[in-house]
C-alpha cells in the first residue's frame, strides 16, 4: 500500500466528530516500528521518517496518533506483549504455569529482539522507564493476584514476599527470553519446571 493510499484511509476514517482513528494505518506503523528493531536498529538509531517509510504513510499520520517516538515505542511494547493469558483461578501452580508459558510463546521468541533494543533505552531514559513501568504493571499486578490468592488459600506461605517472589518468577523468564542467558537451560517445560522450583521455597 502507498503512503498516498494509507494517509487516504487514515483521512477517511477521521472524517466527522468522534469517527475511529484507521486501525489499519495504526498497525502498519507498529509493525514498522517492530521490524526496524528487530532488524538489529537500536531505539536511538530508528527516526519517525524511517518509521513511516517502512509503513508507508506520512510523518503527520504518526504525530496525529503520538506525541513522539517514546510514546510510539511504548505503544509498540504493549502491542508486542498482547493480551494476558486467561485464568483458570483454580490451581496457584497452573495459573503461574499459564502466564509464565504466555511469556515463552513462538510470539515472543520472534519479539525477543525488540525488547533487547528497548533496553538501552530504558536503562538511560527516566520517563520511558516511567511509562514502560505502567505497560508492564497490569500485567504484574495480574501475577500478585494470583500469589496473594494463594496466600488466602493457605497454598503459600503467610510470609511471603510476593514482589520478590514476582522478580524470582519473570527474571529467569525475561533472561531466557532476550539474552538466552544460560543455553544449558532446556526450553521444553520450562514454565513448569520454573515454577516448581520457585514454590519449592513458596509453599505452606
Amino acid at each position: 500500500m502507498t503512503t498516498a493510499s494509507v494517509d487516504a484511509v487514515a483521512d477517511q476514517d477521521r472524517k466527522g466528530p468522534g469517527r475511529p482513528r484507521s486501525a489499519r494505518a495504526d498497525e502498519a506503523i507498529i509493525e514498522a516500528v517492530m521490524d526496524l528493531l528487530s532488524s538489529g536498529q537500536s531505539a536511538d538509531a530508528i527516526s519517525i521518517e524511517a518509521v513511516a517509510a517502512k509503513a508507508g504513510v506520512g510523518k503527520a499520520t504518526i504525530y496525529r496518533r503520538w506525541p513522539n517516538k517514546e510514546a510510539l515505542l511504548i505503544d509498540a511494547v504493549a502491542v508486542m506483549k498482547g493480551p494476558s493469558p486467561e485464568l483458570a483461578g483454580e490451581s496457584v501452580r497452573d495459573d503461574l504455569v499459564t502466564l509464565i508459558a504466555g511469556m515463552r510463546t513462538k510470539r515472543m521468541d520472534h519479539y525477543g529482539k525488540v525488547t533487547a533494543c528497548l533496553l538501552p533505552q530504558l536503562a538511560k531514559g527516566e520517563e520511558m522507564h516511567r511509562v514502560y513501568q505502567g505497560v508492564i504493571e497490569p500485567r504484574r499486578d495480574v501475577m500478585r493476584g494470583v500469589l496473594r490468592r494463594g496466600i488466602a488459600s493457605g497454598e503459600l506461605r503467610a510470609d511471603l514476599d510476593i514482589e520478590l517472589t514476582l522478580l524470582m518468577l519473570s527474571g529467569p523468564t525475561l533472561a531466557q527470553n532476550i539474552l538466552r542467558w544460560n543455553p544449558n537451560v532446556s526450553d521444553e517445560q520450562f514454565a513448569e519446571r520454573l515454577v516448581d522450583a520457585v514454590l519449592r521455597g513458596a509453599r505452606a
